[in-house]
């Protein structure tokens, strides 16, 4: 009976998986294709690889390397910033007492049920008033807090036991000292899995940086992949090119991470 459940329920997963990983194979194997191939009526259902003229060409269809640096540049330093105050942001309300503490992080956490689309409006006029459209500023810093981030420390940092901080603070460890040299090496698994989440969201944010940035020099990869779509055609072969490369670097961060995330769900599960 187990056996069968086991080869049922693995049954659906790799069909699951197949429905997920055949769009992307089509992709891939349609960015080696000419368009005329690609949109062709009656063919195969997966086109035929013949050429690697996409990839070559794509750096002329737009400024595919600066937009690239753009994006990558954005994405980490948001990824960094966001993983260092949600650390801080979590250790405080993890391990500190102070009046209203509570109702502080019940405030962080209704961020989180927000939805995203009501704060564009006031965000869009602070920047404004701020003058900081075209520019960098404007897609950083509205994003150096998190309260997913907030939240997800503050549960992990609450599992290190209060003696060890005691202890160490007996020994004359300043709060500075506890929180880079005991919580942050101890956060490794919350680090990992923030890091691939924030960097994936930054990655392939397409409003905000469509509404802040208008100078083409400072326009991120996934606005500047709607180039490809022309007033009477598309380009598929190009953008699907684009679009193969832009996935590279969120690749990276789950390879480097994985083993830390996996870690962190699994002792998740057991607890």
């Amino acid at each position: 009976m187990n056996k069968g459940r086991t080869i049922f329920l693995n049954s659906i997963l790799v069909i699951l998986s197949l429905i997920t990983i055949i769009p992307f194979v089509w992709m891939l194997l349609s960015s080696f294709a000419p368009n005329s191939e690609i949109v062709k009526i009656g063919g195969s259902l997966f086109p035929t690889p013949s050429s690697i003229s996409n990839y070559l060409d794509v750096q002329e269809k737009f400024n595919f390397m600066r937009m690239f640096a753009n994006s990558l540049f954005i994405a980490v330093t948001t990824t960094v910033i966001i993983i260092y105050t949600s650390a801080l942001m979590g250790f405080v309300f993890a391990k500190f007492r102070f009046w209203g503490k509570n109702i502080l992080f019940g405030v962080v956490l209704s961020t989180m049920m927000l939805p995203w689309a009501v704060t564009i409006i006031p965000k869009y006029e602070m920047m404004v008033d701020f003058g900081w459209l075209d520019s960098y500023k404007a897609l950083i810093i509205p994003s150096v807090v998190s309260g997913f981030g907030i939240f997800m420390f503050r549960q992990a940092i609450s599992q290190v036991p209060d003696e060890m901080l005691e202890a160490a603070r007996v020994d004359g460890a300043s709060d500075f000292y506890i929180f880079h040299r005991i919580i942050l090496p101890m956060s490794q698994n919350t680090i990992a899995s923030l890091a691939i989440f924030q960097f994936l969201w930054s990655w392939e944010d397409f409003l905000w940086p469509y509404l802040m940035i208008n100078n083409e020099e400072k326009q991120l990869l996934s606005v500047g992949l709607r180039m490809f779509n022309g007033q009477y055609g598309t380009d598929y072969g190009g953008l699907f090119a684009a679009t193969s490369i832009s996935i590279i670097p969120v690749i990276i961060i789950y390879i480097i991470f994985q083993k830390r995330f996996i870690a962190g769900v699994s002792s998740g599960a057991i607890k």
